[in-house]
């Protein structure tokens, strides 16, 4: 096989991955990381659940990239003590619940 037969397989390939931004995140886990470490604080600030932040209308998460961002900011700012991979768990689970983002 030369190199221009494979090109479709590559690109089929890669297609799972480009459709989640966050695929190798684990949802179950960033479930329970953003239950522990990011509950409390959306309660406090929007009441309810706190689920409010995901969902209100003028949300400032509109990219993949925002939400992990946002994420980092607040594991920064809180001292969560969160590593790389918990913040992608967490952002996979906020992306399937949440924002669906391809």
């Amino acid at each position: 096989m030369n190199l221009r037969s494979l090109m479709p397989l590559l690109l089929f390939a890669a297609l799972p991955a480009a459709a989640d931004p966050f695929a190798e995140g684990d949802t179950k886990a960033g479930k329970n990381l953003e239950d522990k470490s990011c509950r409390a604080c959306h309660v406090s600030l929007f009441g309810g659940d706190g689920s409010k932040v995901y969902t209100r209308s003028n949300r400032i998460v509109k990219t993949p990239q925002q939400l992990l961002a946002r994420i980092q900011t607040c594991n920064a700012n809180t001292n969560a003590g969160l590593f790389p991979e918990d913040e992608t768990n967490i952002a996979a689970f906020l992306n399937r619940e949440y924002y669906k983002f391809k």
